[in-house]
């Protein structure tokens, strides 16, 4: 039986804004309905809200500016077979992010889009200068945070299992 590749539409710049918009203002049953219709398969349960608005966010703008180049697949299917074989090293490989100045960063916190501009002399936000993320995640959620935890640019490393050497 030969198989049959279905290539999904590309959505222009115009409806893909709207599209987000319209994202943004579904509850969770209809961001489910929403991921039946675009990614052709039921949302896994356990999918938060806000996890299922980004998961169907990302598919939109892959489909809309292009997915991820095969640079970035090849380090994520390494590191993925890496993990499913054991290998402790994959812990070890991070990605480094540089900000360069002119990027917005954006996060979602209590149903709310933030945007911070990265600048010369810092980042801003709802039109105040801060000198680091720190300060700016403090001012959204009023409690610590490591900024760029907070932003999305820092993973938190994972603690090695017990009984394992170093």
């Amino acid at each position: 039986m030969s198989r049959v590749a279905i290539r999904r539409t590309p959505i222009d710049q115009k409806t893909f804004g709207v599209e987000i918009a319209r994202l943004r203002d579904l509850d969770t049953n209809e961001l489910r309905a929403r991921w039946r219709t675009v990614l052709r398969r039921e949302a896994p349960p356990h999918l938060s809200r806000h996890l299922m608005f980004r998961v169907l966010a990302y598919r939109l703008q892959a489909d809309a500016r292009g997915d991820l180049d095969s640079e970035c697949e090849n380090l994520l299917e390494r590191a993925s077979l890496a993990g499913a074989i054991g290998n402790q090293t994959t812990r070890a490989v991070l990605i480094e992010t540089t900000v360069e100045q002119g990027t917005i960063l954006s996060r979602e916190w209590n149903r709310r889009m933030h945007r911070v501009a990265v600048m010369a002399d810092g980042f801003a936000w709802n039109g105040k200068t801060y000198p680091s993320l720190s300060k700016v995640a403090f001012a959204i959620t009023g409690t610590r945070w490591n900024g760029p935890r907070f932003f999305g640019l820092r993973n938190k490393p994972t603690p090695p299992a017990l009984g394992s050497k170093p």
